[in-house]
């Protein structure tokens, strides 16, 4: 089986069960889906990502997902009155340092790397393992009227916990609109909806009131203090 599907960004996704052929479009960029079957098992398609057993039974969202993601576009997330959420990319990095840079950020926020190599190597790193395992993470927000990326926001996984945590960050240029809320509140709709989540946890600075302030305007309830590696936290919880 070779197939060539237009999917609905504009680009072309090949379905291919043969080794060769897939091999060959990816040495030429393209975007692969494997379709695996009892004739094909003993081939070697452990250069591909992506592979399906019922190529039929797939709709046309799922293949625009596969197409981005093979071809390092990132995926649009979801959409506020005034802001837009997708995937980081690489090329963000630039505007995280501007971001990072006002102190009022780093006070409660792990700071960037001192080399913005290293940066956009961890960027890089996150697109292709977190974002393709599992198809969530720590997103970038822009502002709609601007397309200025103007923070972070997403969920994501703290060690020890089985619960996802809420992660936000807006810029100091664009704090004190609302705006973190606003986006808090789509992102737990997101992870409700789309991911099937139960419960969120958000891990909160005692003396960061701003976090705290919008923590309880988006249905988060203050659970318990906690120290994780030395640091305490207030921990939130929301349930779905």
């Amino acid at each position: 089986m070779d197939r060539a599907v237009r999917v609905k960004t504009g680009g072309i996704l090949h379905i291919t069960d043969n080794s060769v052929i897939a091999r060959r479009l990816k040495a030429q960029g393209e975007a692969v889906l494997v379709f695996l079957h009892a004739g094909n098992r003993e081939e070697d398609f452990g250069f591909c990502r992506y592979v399906c057993e019922d190529p039929e039974d797939l709709d046309e969202a799922y293949l625009d997902r596969i197409y981005q993601r093979e071809k390092g576009l990132p995926l649009s997330v979801l959409e506020t009155e005034r802001c837009l959420v997708r995937e980081t990319t690489v090329a963000d990095v630039d505007a995280f340092y501007e971001i990072y840079a006002e102190p009022g950020i780093t006070r409660y926020m792990e700071p960037l790397y001192a080399d913005p190599e290293e940066e956009r190597a961890y960027a890089r790193d996150y697109i292709e393992k977190v974002y393709a395992f599992y198809d969530f993470g720590i997103w970038t927000v822009l502002e709609k009227e601007s397309g200025a990326v103007i923070g972070r926001a997403g969920i994501c996984y703290r060690e020890g916990y089985e619960d996802p945590e809420l992660g936000f960050l807006i810029g100091e240029p664009w704090q004190g609109k609302g705006l973190a809320t606003e986006v808090c509140r789509a992102v737990l709709a997101y992870a409700d909806k789309e991911l099937g989540f139960e419960r969120v946890l958000a891990f909160v600075q005692p003396d960061n009131a701003a976090s705290r302030r919008v923590c309880g305007k988006i249905g988060m309830h203050e659970e318990a203090q906690v120290c994780v590696q030395g640091q305490d936290y207030a921990l939130y919880a929301w349930e779905a």
